[in-house]
């Protein structure tokens, strides 16, 4: 990660403090100049949130790092979604949405360029197989139970759960994500370390002093990306609706905004041939976010009774099947080539091209 380590740059500091200034400021006011300034601070304060993340993740090392990374991300999705679920104009499917775009994204998008780019780079990549196939064997089941079996249940009809239902798939996509989050950082470690310890640019560690300020601004970060959250939702919805593009799209785009930050963290670690940790951050981001995301936004849709439609059509569960075939095959080799990558930006065309045009 090539993030400052001895010295935390300015924007990083202004950022956090100017996002909530523009969220005390715009929120609620009409116009263009309040959308562009609230995006704007949006989308700045996830590039801030990330970095602060980077730099403590840099200090705490992998797997580890990947971990807060992941859960970062998974912070800024929830205020996405939630703000959403809860505004004027409620989206029964976005959770489903978010969860769907995330996983095509990782699988397809992040692991689909990172494979790329390191292939012109480094020709062939070396990753370790038991640690990329372990990423799978998580995200396969909860995939499978948020997306897929909605559409199969019999107690209310598809593609909804009953309370007890959604209860049920939240404990069980926790307990998913904590075993293996033990698995990552204590029983098999070492499946998700770096398979060689070469950087191109050698990075010192921060010291505790930077360490504990990125934390601070790493928070502040987080609260205004919550809170901006809630006035670019509507916009968001907006401009999906002016387009007359389907519902789904907003998905995508919350699921872009808050991935795109990781994403460029997982393409510079390809650049330097680091293609294990790349991994690590793009699948540990899908496994965070149904792991976490899902119990949490179904503990508020309970509160809130909203309901929650989480079954794909039998296109998307085709397409899911696919994806997860193609990644299964990339992953079980221990080195990644040009060709499976950009095998994989092809399915992720795919899968956008049939949301735009059904």
């Amino acid at each position: 990660m090539t993030v400052a380590t001895n010295k935390i740059p300015i924007w990083t500091i202004v950022v956090p403090f100017v996002a909530l200034g523009i969220e005390l400021t715009m929120h609620g006011r009409p116009g263009m100049l309040s959308a562009i300034a609230l995006i704007a601070g949006l989308i700045s304060a996830v590039l801030a949130a990330v970095h602060h993340a980077e730099v403590v993740a840099l200090r705490v090392g992998e797997p580890f790092g990947a971990i807060l990374l992941a859960l970062a991300v998974t912070i800024i999705e929830l205020g996405l979604i939630v703000s959403i679920m809860l505004g004027d104009h409620a989206e029964p499917t976005l959770m489903r949405d978010t969860i769907h775009a995330t996983v095509v994204l990782v699988l397809h998008g992040i692991a689909g360029l990172c494979i790329v780019v390191g292939a012109i780079r480094h020709r062939e990549q070396e990753f370790r197989t038991q640690g990329a196939q372990s990423y799978l064997i998580v995200l396969l089941p909860m995939v499978a139970i948020t997306l897929i079996l909605p559409n199969f249940t019999t107690s209310i009809p598809g593609p909804y759960y009953t309370n007890a239902q959604l209860g049920f798939v939240s404990v069980i996509c926790l307990a998913l994500w904590f075993a293996f989050t033990f698995v990552q950082t204590v029983r098999n470690r070492e499946y998700f370390l770096p398979t060689q310890e070469k950087h191109s640019h050698p990075v010192e560690l921060p010291s505790a002093k930077i360490t504990i300020v990125s934390v601070v601004l790493l928070l502040v970060s987080l609260v205004g990306v919550v809170l901006l959250a809630k006035g670019v939702s509507p916009i968001i919805q907006s401009i999906v609706n002016g387009l007359n593009a389907p519902p789904a799209l907003v998905g995508v785009i919350v699921a872009a905004i808050v991935l795109l930050p990781e994403c460029m963290t997982a393409i510079r670690a390809a650049l330097d041939d680091q293609l294990q940790t790349s991994i690590n951050l793009a699948l540990g981001s899908g496994v965070a976010s149904i792991g976490l995301t899902i119990p949490a936004v179904s503990f508020v849709a309970w509160l809130t009774d909203h309901p929650l439609t989480l079954g794909v059509n039998s296109g998307g569960a085709v397409l899911l099947t696919l994806s997860f075939m193609m990644a299964l095959v990339t992953y079980g080799t221990g080195r990644a080539s040009l060709l499976s990558g950009i095998v994989h930006l092809i399915l992720l065309a795919t899968w956008i091209f049939l949301i735009v045009i059904p």
